[in-house]
């Protein structure tokens, strides 16, 4: 039975920001009355919001905020409201001052009821925003076909009820470490935010080692106040500096020779507003990875680093360079997570219907016999002789034809490609192209994940399941024949888009947004409420 109030129930501020809720007694003439009018007001305010109507109905409309013995919960609340700007999350969005100050102002049963529904609906936002995003990534980029593990509002909110409410709100983010690290270089960009950026921005296209002028003491100031560089009063482009910009380069994804060239200068002059901006996305990822089991064993190929990996325990085993998709609406590379089941050595490959008439089918109608490294198959399976066919006849919609390469050294698979069945016929591999891997920035494919070092990759994956796994791997390779190995588990894999990273030192490694989908993604969460500090004068 719900306690009615004779009079309206106060806030009173006491030590450490604690609020306790007065409640004083009516006559039990009174009390019915009362407890209709909370109830009402609690169905009619939750009658907008399902999952907290239903979660009221199960209870027979019984409160969790606005009682003394609630107390704890409330606490913890806000609490958990108050460190919202740690997680990159925006205060607005759940109004924790405006909470406060209805329940100083509320004056009757009705008033506390819709402040129990406010409590709960500001609960269930921000419940689901900590544990896995703000936004749905799917309506923010096509690319983002993540599936983000939402959680019951009612199932969350009957936990929630039945647990210690501390414990329960600090169960709710992100348990990865990296989450953690990113908490807190967030809290130290905004320090130099805060305190004016990283100075002076450095005028120059490039520089080099030997250089002097005024450029290099922009170069050196800003690679100081960066902390790439211990403070210098040089004004030439000595070995210190050079140390320093190839430090720099390594942790920005640039070709380390230590100059100073046009894309390193570009990325020394970004803001920490911007690496603010890659941090917060970042956040905003894992948390739409949150409770997604990355595995004992796991291959990370983060697409803006241009890397895939293999990792064991937490520990990372393997690594290779990529090349990933075009930065071209149809050929960006997706993110998802899947699971390898095999490899396929000598692939044939059976070429996309997208490229065979985007590519392949103006060259045919130009030259029957263009692309001759090519198979024309019919329907029924059977070669098609090309100079027996007019394929000016054909358009995108009509071309009856598949194409496929067999096994070969130049197949445009390579040698070997790694499977984990998926709706978008994504799926990592070799390449007879082997000098776009030595490009700095590596977006060449139609889609798919090409790898540097395939036959390692193999023999690291074959090592869990095989005494010789090079051996096994060549004595399929040698017969020159398409086949197929399983491996014996299956490996998670995680194609991801992190242009902010932690490192295992505790430092956060920076990419470039290849794509734009840190922008817009970004756009989106400035949407939400999400902003970015002002520089104090």
């Amino acid at each position: 039975m719900i306690t009615a109030l004779t009079r309206p129930f106060s806030l009173i501020p006491v030590r450490a920001g604690i609020l306790v809720v007065l409640l004083f007694s009516l006559t039990p003439e009174a009390a019915p009355a009362q407890v209709t009018a909370f109830k009402q007001a609690v169905a009619e305010s939750a009658s907008r919001n399902d999952p907290v109507s239903a979660f009221y109905r199960s209870r027979d409309y019984q409160p969790i905020w606005t009682r003394a013995e609630d107390a704890a919960r409330r606490n913890a609340f806000f609490k958990a409201l108050a460190s919202v700007s740690a997680h990159g999350l925006p205060p607005s969005r759940y109004d924790a001052e405006g909470l406060r100050a209805a329940f100083a102002e509320a004056r009757s049963e009705r008033d506390r009821g819709r402040l129990e529904v406010l409590m709960t609906e500001a609960f269930v936002a921000y419940a689901q925003d900590v544990r896995t995003g703000i936004l749905d990534p799917r309506r923010v980029d096509a690319g983002i076909v993540r599936e983000v593990p939402r959680h019951d509002p009612l199932a969350t909110l009957d936990a929630f009820s039945r647990s210690a409410p501390a414990a329960f709100l600090k169960s709710l983010p992100p348990k990865a470490p990296q989450y953690v690290q990113l908490m807190k270089a967030k809290l130290d960009i905004e320090a130099v935010i805060a305190k004016g950026g990283w100075g002076t921005r450095v005028r120059a296209k490039s520089l080099k080692p030997g250089e002097n002028g005024a450029a290099v003491v922009e170069l050196r100031d800003r690679l100081i106040a960066m902390g790439y560089l211990s403070r210098s009063a040089t004004q030439s482009y000595d070995g210190a500096i050079q140390k320093a910009v190839q430090f720099f380069q390594i942790e920005n994804g640039l070709t380390p020779d230590g100059i100073a060239g046009e894309a390193t200068i570009t990325e020394i002059n970004r803001g920490p507003e911007d690496r603010l901006k890659s941090i917060l996305v970042a956040m905003e990822r894992l948390r739409w990875m949150n409770g997604l089991a990355l595995g004992q064993r796991h291959i990370w190929v983060n697409l803006p680093d241009f890397t895939a990996k293999i990792v064991d325990d937490g520990k990372v085993t393997f690594e290779t360079v990529t090349v990933v998709g075009m930065n071209q609406s149809d050929r960006r590379s997706p993110e998802f997570s899947d699971e390898m089941e095999f490899m396929v050595i000598n692939p044939t490959w059976n070429v996309p219907r997208s490229i065979a008439v985007k590519e392949y089918l103006p060259m045919l109608k130009k030259n029957p016999n263009a692309a001759g490294h090519l198979k024309l198959v019919d329907s029924r399976g059977r070669v098609v002789n090309r100079g027996a066919v007019d394929f000016s006849q054909y358009t995108e919609r009509t071309f009856p034809f598949s194409m496929s390469q067999p096994p070969s050294d130049g197949n445009a698979l390579g040698l070997v490609k790694f499977m984990f069945p998926n709706p978008y016929n994504i799926y990592l591999h070799d390449t007879p192209s082997k000098s776009l891997f030595q490009r700095e920035v590596r977006a060449f494919s139609h889609g798919c994940i090409r790898l540097g070092k395939p036959f390692d990759f193999a023999y690291a994956l074959l090592a869990k399941q095989s005494a010789d796994p090079v051996g096994e791997f060549k004595r399929h390779l040698d017969t020159r024949r398409e086949s197929v190995l399983p491996l014996e588990e299956f490996v998670p894999v995680h194609i991801v888009y992190f242009t902010a990273w932690p490192t295992a030192k505790g430092r956060i490694d920076y990419r470039r947004d290849v794509y734009g989908r840190d922008g817009r993604i970004f756009e989106a969460l400035e949407q939400a409420g999400v902003s970015l500090p002002a520089v104090q004068g």
